[in-house]
């Protein structure tokens, strides 16, 4: 249904009742996220599944139980399919960040790749998977809600990380590389990439 990490655990809506095995099962309107949290940081269990009986209404349920930040990002490609990646908190990841006022999804994914990477030129080719997760921010938890766009550029030009936020390399990196640098990633992108 929809997978919220929190690290690399996952916690999975749905609407199924399944047997326990490796994971734990709440009821979604009376669960307390922040006690779910604990768990999946500091024990050994595989997952959480959170159930509601209405399917349509798993995501909407779950957003209002923290805030929530609204992000955009890209899995860019160059003229050598090649793919973007950046480096950031000695992880590979795709750039992405936060939403500005009365900017669109598709503004804030294009200007964000842009601020973090130095690549210009890019073009939105269609959207991907929205992936969320769970982070803390000033002894806060709260739901990153990231929509994700694939795009493509002829730049040729230097690569500039954005230093201030954090990302010490950019790098184009071909299917191989890519595959490596997965192994040191985030879940969220390996649904992505």
């Amino acid at each position: 249904m929809y997978t919220i990490y929190v690290g690399d655990k996952p916690i999975i809506l749905t609407t199924e009742v399944e047997k326990e095995t490796d994971f734990k099962s709440f009821l979604l309107k009376s669960v307390n996220i922040g006690k779910v949290i604990k768990t999946l940081n500091n024990t050994d269990l595989k997952a959480v599944h959170l159930i509601h009986k209405n399917e349509d209404k798993l995501l909407k349920k779950f957003l209002k139980l923290l805030p929530n930040v609204v992000a955009g990002g890209g899995k860019a490609y160059n003229s050598k399919n090649e793919i973007l990646f950046i480096y950031r908190n000695d992880k590979w990841d795709l750039p992405k960040g936060k939403a500005e006022r009365k900017e669109s999804i598709e503004e804030t994914a294009i200007r964000e790749v842009e601020e973090e990477t130095g690549v210009e030129g890019l073009k939105i080719t269609k959207p991907l998977p929205t992936t969320y997760h769970i982070f803390k921010r000033n002894g806060k938890h709260k739901i990153k809600v990231t929509y994700w766009f694939e795009m493509k550029t002829n730049f040729e030009g230097e690569l500039f990380p954005q230093e201030n936020e954090g990302i010490t390399k950019v790098e184009w990196l071909d299917a191989e590389a890519s595959q490596k640098a997965l192994d040191n990633s985030y879940a969220n992108i390996r649904i992505l990439v």
